[in-house]
Parts: structure tokens; sequence; C-alpha cells
């Protein structure tokens, strides 16, 4: 009888996913999620930047090749016809999921449409620009307050001089040999991993390969492939520290991008068949989840002091470098990433033109404490990515908001490790992030 009594409600919760999956209103939304997809691959043919992953249908792919002229108002006529259909779905539809899935590409057209006319110069502010792609502006500090951040370091660190200079004559200390790189990268991806797969149960079969490469704007990328493996990539026209081999392996692979994308994969679209998440397009909210889960699961993976004792125990060994100094050096980088806000402030100056490219290398080296090579590469990105910046530092803060609000503190790792899994295995919008 006990038997029978459990089997009743899994034939019940079936039977709901059954009326869910057959009830016209989805099937509609389905059909608009396939739209969505098309209409971002369609995109994706003018601008090379737009999609970041797609592994879809092939059938969804555009049928026919990019034409001579970017066809600017057809493509903003087709986000306008679908934003409003999907609006009747999130403002009146019967099902939760539903609303929630419409809503959630809604949110994501609105990027759409602003990205079309990024694309063909027609820009706004920098913060209407982040509003409209990410769905969020972050704030803006004076540079007082990062003055005190700097005087901070000022107090901390050993010598006389400059604060720029000194910190980099400590951080010099813990540059990676180029002809170590790839075991100490290995090591920590192989750390965050080993952390990760304790708490996530991931498809057996996901994986990823690494590649070291040259003449990019960015310390790394995740190019997703579906089918649960990724390519990442790791930039080595600059110095990379000991504690980026940590962050940039962590943020990349796990619990970052990688996991991410898997995950989006295997829950939503093999799980659910939510098609429209196998379209990532890079210039959207979706950025803001998974630049700021991808941030902050270095410190779900390495909490507390952890990332030191890691970096003095295995990789500075590994590296072939004296630990001496390891632990000086994280306490100034916790002050350094106080700081991170200070980038905002140079791309706003930049997209707003309100900074010189000269001045905002300045700024950068000033309080964010880049050195020449680390600021002019920076500058690259903002000219390229623009507001994408705000992704890093204020997606990261968000998301941490959101977990630690919902009792996953420091102090009950496993909820928060719970709520992280969550937020990356669901569509969710900057919007849930903030507080109610």
């Amino acid at each position: 009888m006990k038997k029978l009594l459990l089997f009743i409600p899994i034939l019940f919760v079936l039977s709901c996913k059954q009326n869910v999956a057959d009830s016209p209103e989805t099937k509609k939304l389905n059909g608009l999620a396939r739209d969505y997809v098309t209409l971002g691959l369609t995109i994706g043919q003018y601008d090379k930047d737009f999609v970041d992953a797609y592994y879809g249908p092939d059938s969804l792919k555009p049928a026919k090749p990019a034409g001579e002229v970017f066809p600017k108002d057809s493509l903003l006529a087709s986000v306008n016809s679908l934003m409003n259909d999907l609006k009747v779905v999130a403002g009146s539809g019967s099902i939760d999921s539903n609303r929630m899935r419409a809503n959630w590409m809604y949110n994501q057209l609105l990027a759409f449409g602003r990205r079309i006319r990024i694309y063909t110069e027609e820009y706004r502010s920098f913060d209407e620009e982040s509003r409209e792609l990410f769905g969020v502006a972050a704030p803006v500090f004076a540079e007082e307050h990062y003055q005190v951040e700097v005087d901070k370091l000022d107090s901390l660190l050993p010598g006389k001089g400059k604060v720029n200079d000194r910190f980099q004559k400590l951080a010099n200390k813990f540059v990676i040999p180029k002809e170590k790189l790839d075991v100490v990268m290995k090591a920590a991806i192989a750390e965050a991993r080993k952390r990760t797969l304790a708490h996530y149960k991931l498809p057996a079969k996901e994986n990823f390969s690494l590649e070291y490469v040259t003449d990019k704007p960015w310390s790394g990328y995740n190019w997703y492939k579906g089918n649960y493996t990724s390519v990442v990539q790791i930039n080595t026209d600059t110095k990379i520290f000991i504690d980026r081999a940590i962050d940039v392996g962590s943020h990349e692979s796990y619990p970052g991008h990688h996991v991410y994308n898997t995950l989006l994969e295997e829950k939503l679209y093999h799980d659910r068949g939510y098609v429209e998440v196998s379209l990532y397009p890079l210039f959207s909210p979706q950025s803001l989840i998974a630049e700021g889960s991808a941030n902050y699961g270095i410190e779900i993976a390495f909490p507390g002091d952890e990332k030191v004792k890691f970096a003095k125990d295995i990789l500075l060994p590994l590296a072939g470098l004296d630990t001496t100094g390891i632990a000086l050096y994280f306490k100034a980088l916790a002050i350094k990433g106080e700081l991170n806000y200070a980038r905002n402030d140079a791309a706003r100056g930049i997209i707003n033109e309100t900074m010189s490219c000269g001045k905002a290398l300045t700024w950068l080296k000033k309080y964010c404490l880049m050195n020449d090579e680390t600021a002019e590469k920076s500058l690259s990105f903002i000219k390229k990515y623009r507001s994408y910046v705000i992704n890093y530092n204020y997606g990261q803060d968000l998301v941490k908001s959101y977990i630690e609000r919902n009792g996953g503190t420091a102090k009950a790792p496993e909820k928060r490790w719970e709520l992280f899994g969550h937020l990356l295995s669901n569509e969710m919008n900057p919007a849930d992030l903030e507080k109610k």
C-alpha cells in the first residue's frame, strides 16, 4: 500500500509535465523560441561577436547566407514583433514556467535591439547601453572612493614610491614562467573541478580542451561547443600571475562558464526542451549571469584563505617559485579587488567621450593597479566590448548578494552550493538577483 501511495504522486507529477508540454500555450511558446533562435543566428551572420555559442538544431539556422547590406530595419522589426508576441505570454499565460520563459526571452530581445543599433554605430550613453544590453546599470563611485583603497595599499606595501610600482614589484615575484604555465593551469583547473564535483553531478561525458593563444583582448575565454564540451583558451600576451591561474581557470571552467553552459544544456535544453537556451547571445542579460556567477564561483570553490593556501602548497612549487611574501600578495589582491569598479569608470569615460585614451590608461594604472601591458590590453577590451565590463564586477556583486541573502553564506557552504547550482540551471534575469 505504501508503495502504491508513493507511486501516485510520481504519476501526478509526470502527468503535469506532460500536460504542460502538450498544451497549446506551450506549443505556441516553443514556436516563438525557435523564432528567437533563428533571429539571433541571423544577426550573428553579420555581427560576428553576437553569437557566443549555439548547439541547437541545424534546422533553425538561417536558410539564406548573409547579404551584402546589413538589414537593420527588418531585423529591428522582427525583434519588435517577437517581443510583442512574447509579452502576451509573459503577461497572461496560464502556465508559470511559460510566463517565466517568455519574460526571459523578452529581456534578451531588448538586448538584441540595442546590439543591432550598436553594430550600425547608433550609440547611447554607457549606463543606457548597459541597461538595454544587460538589464542593469552599475553603481558609480567618486574618485575619492578609489583613493581610500589605494591609501590602504600604500600602508600595506613595503618600500617607498608610487603604490602601483610597489604593487608590481611584489606581484612580479609570482609570475608563472611560460614553460610552467601548462602544468600550473591544469593543476588549478583540476582542483577546481574536484571541488565542484563534490557538490554537483555533471554529465558523464562533460569535458574541455585547453589552448594557449595570443593577440586577444581578453585573458581567458570559454568557447562552449555543445554536447557538454568546451574549449578553454588562455591568452599569453601578458604575464600570468599565480592567482590568475586559479581565477581564470575557475572562471572559465569549474564552477564557472563550462559548468554553467553544461547545466543549461542538460537541465533545460535536453530535459525540458527549452530550445532558446541553445543560443547564447554574448551581448544580453545572460552574460551578466554568466560572468557574475563565474567570478563568484571562484569564491565558492576557494573560500576564505583557501586560495592562498592552495597557491602556496601546490601551485608555487609547481611553478618553481618562492613562496615568500605570498600571504602579503593576497592581502594586497583583496584590497585591489575593491578597486575593480574603476575599470567601469574608464569604460564609461571612453564610451561617453569624457575621457581620452591616454587619460583612461593613466586611470587604469592608478586605480586598477594595472601594469602598462595590462592597461593597454584592458583598453582594447573596452573598445571592443564596451559596457560589457560591468558584468564582471556588478554581476559578481549581484550574484553574491542574491545567494547570501537567501542563506548561502560562508557559514553555510552546502546551502551556498545549492543556490549557486539553481542559478546555473535556470533562466535567470538580472531583476531576479536584485533585492526585493
